[in-house]
């Protein structure tokens, strides 16, 4: 089973073996989907073409012909007037057919793959709060002994990043105060759900900097199920933003220095509000949730 997620950021694929739930391969690489979106509601050239280099690049790792594969796209391409036009020549050059999947959709695929890490890494799997901060969208997944509460909200770290380049700090709290209406359903949040599950680049960046790996060397062993505190992702932001450029990117990834330190500021506004003083982060997404999903159907 082959899962692709073209996310707002990053192109995310897992073959995984549907008998024994593990992963055979994995890629993954930036594309920046939601580049300039916000200026005219079409995925620009730049990030057609970053498309079409990576998936050209997966089709000589995975063998899209002959294996089962599900394909799913997301908030960039849920706005992108040019989505259609788009998806269309994805298929005619490598026969993969990517479905458009709504926020619900996206959140209840990322908690199948969120609850099966928690349980890999020994940590309870079906009380907790899970947000995913994407490219374009972030989800929250609310459940309890099993029954989900999920909304997705339209902003994410590119979409943020590249609209607010001033006062930033003031916009992220302004744009994370929109979660309020959701929130308000679900009082005293880390004392009835136990525990906060985070995932994503932003996280999974700043857990693998923090252990000192850089971004060419990541290994998602590593990371799955670490502990991060508040006072963690402050540690990471003072750091990064000191670094040189080219020694910064070693750590984020070319390009990505700008986004990982807006992402740093939105997890923590979203941990504060939702009153969690840490959270676990799980490298296990989107794209393993629709293989699970699949290797049960």
């Amino acid at each position: 089973m082959i899962a692709c997620d073209l996310g707002s950021n990053t192109l995310r694929i897992v073959q995984m073996d549907c008998k024994s739930k593990k992963k055979i391969r994995t890629y993954e690489k930036i594309v920046r989907t939601a580049k300039d979106l916000h200026l005219n509601q079409m995925i620009c050239e730049s990030s057609q073409n970053a498309i079409f280099q990576a998936l050209e690049e997966a089709s000589r790792l995975f063998d899209f012909t002959h294996e089962k594969c599900v394909c799913v796209t997301t908030q960039a391409m849920r706005v992108a007037h040019n989505a259609p036009s788009i998806l269309k020549e994805i298929k005619r050059r490598f026969g993969l057919d990517f479905e458009i999947i709504s926020g619900e959709k996206e959140a209840n695929f990322t908690s199948l793959a969120i609850e099966h890490a928690l349980k890999r890494e020994g940590f309870t799997s079906h009380t907790y709060v899970l947000f995913d901060l994407g490219g374009g969208s972030t989800e929250f997944v609310f459940s309890q002994n099993g029954k989900k509460h999920t909304c997705s909200f339209p902003f994410g770290i590119i979409s943020v990043a590249e609209q607010y380049k001033e006062n930033i700090e003031q916009n992220v709290t302004r744009i994370v105060n929109t979660i309020d209406s959701f929130l308000v359903h679900f009082p005293s949040i880390p004392k009835h759900y136990l525990q906060l599950v985070t995932t994503a680049g932003t996280p999974t960046t700043v857990a693998a900097f923090l252990e000192g790996l850089d971004y060419a060397h990541y290994d998602a062993s590593v990371i799955n199920g670490k502990i991060l505190h508040v006072k963690d992702f402050d540690q990471a932001y003072t750091q990064l933003i000191r670094l040189g450029e080219a020694e910064a990117e070693r750590f984020t990834g070319t390009n990505r220095r700008d986004l990982v330190v807006v992402g740093i500021l939105i997890v923590k506004a979203i941990m504060q509000k939702l009153g969690f003083k840490r959270c676990i982060v799980i490298d296990d997404g989107l794209r393993e949730g629709v293989a699970l999903a699949h290797c049960l159907s």
